[in-house]
């Protein structure tokens, strides 16, 4: 099994270029074919009970509540290949925006995102302006085959606003890529098992005003 893939250096700067112009994109079949397979074979086999009830908050204010988002989620590790393979690209990535945008990212953290059919995430938004160190979003879609009458669309909307940036459907290979403080999004009532990678890239604390 090939564990080692490399991006384009485009990829990274389309995804530069977005940000700094709309702070947010959409890139149909991201990664190398062979890696998005690996990554869906490897997330529909892991057991359920590896996947968490997923929360809202961290650490003090972390709380459970099913109301407002009702996936399960599982951290990836550097221990097994197919994660690392995804997360070694996305610190190249990390890197590259360095490069590019100077936002100072730290690190870069993601979870398997799994739901179950009738499961949702209400509108939210990752980090609020000046108290969170996640800085930029991505959503990474692991789903074949997938309708629009499956549900479970990302929408994506303006900041203080109910008006609609974009509507994206989980398309397996999909990734989202979007400023965690500028943009308030939800994901609708999925109709079929939905699998997705979520990630942040973080920068420091001290860093973020």
């Amino acid at each position: 099994m090939k564990t080692h893939f490399n991006l384009a250096n485009s990829s990274y700067d389309l995804i530069a270029n977005a940000l700094n112009d709309d702070g947010y994109i959409v890139l149909p079949k991201f990664l190398p074919d062979e890696l998005t397979e690996q990554l869906y074979q490897h997330v529909s086999t892991i057991p359920e009970q590896e996947f968490k009830v997923a929360g809202i908050g961290r650490n003090q204010s972390f709380q459970l509540n099913d109301k407002i988002r009702s996936d399960r989620t599982r951290w990836l590790s550097s221990f097994d290949p197919v994660e690392q393979a995804y997360l070694s690209i996305m610190d190249d990535c990390r890197q590259q925006l360095n490069q590019q945008l100077f936002l100072g990212l730290r690190d870069y953290e993601a979870h398997f995102a799994h739901y179950k059919e009738g499961s949702y995430y209400q509108r939210h938004v990752d980090a609020f302006h000046g108290r969170s160190n996640r800085l930029v979003t991505t959503v990474f879609y692991l789903n074949p085959d997938w309708d629009q009458q499956d549900g479970g669309e990302l929408i994506i909307y303006h900041n203080d606003s109910s008006n609609t940036v974009c509507r994206v459907l989980p398309e397996f290979g999909t990734m989202v890529v979007f400023l965690s403080e500028q943009f308030p999004h939800e994901v609708l009532t999925s109709m079929r098992d939905r699998y997705s990678i979520a990630g942040w890239f973080r920068g420091d604390m001290a860093h973020v005003n």
